[in-house]
């Protein structure tokens, strides 16, 4: 039984990869551009986090509330590994990124800024999605950031209303 959880564990770390560098450019609320020692540019979403899209209510501040926490910082990416099948060429990929040793994703979800979003939620451990569940709750109940408005649209249903156009 041993022997079967340590492959487990193995299979799941090999397809994880870890990056290093600094965060050059912040696209919106949950999405930037880490380049590494070697220069090359990495699309990367936020794991387990949906900020507002820009046209959106709130968009422009969850931008701005990620580059106050990680625009031309050093940071660390751990990247679950691109499924080629769901993966086009030029797609984000998915990672918790920490500045400094803070998880951002989080960050963004403790000041309001994005919600907790569980389908991209992979590369977060258990605990990490459990605190990132609290951290939105918390938001709430507090009102910060998006929860300050009566009843804030989440981008996943304003994106969804877009195509319908």
């Amino acid at each position: 039984m041993a022997a079967l959880a340590f492959c487990g564990l193995f299979l799941l770390q090999a397809q994880a990869e870890s990056m290093m560098g600094r965060v050059t450019d912040i696209a919106d609320g949950d999405s930037l551009t880490l380049q590494d020692a070697q220069h090359r540019q990495h699309a990367i979403r936020l794991a387990g986090i949906d900020a507002p899209e820009l046209p959106q209510d709130f968009g422009q501040q969850a931008k701005s509330g990620l580059a106050n926490l990680a625009l031309n910082q050093p940071a660390t990416a751990e990247c679950k590994q691109a499924d080629s099948n769901q993966q086009g060429p030029n797609q984000p990929v998915i990672c918790v990124v920490r500045v400094g040793g803070k998880d951002i994703g989080l960050a963004q979800i403790n000041a309001g800024m994005a919600w907790w979003y569980q389908q991209n939620a992979a590369a977060l451990t258990v605990q990490a999605q459990s605190d990132y569940r609290q951290a939105e709750f918390n938001a709430k109940i507090h009102r910060l950031g998006l929860w300050n408005s009566k009843n804030p649209t989440p981008p996943w249903v304003w994106r969804h209303g877009r195509l319908d156009e």
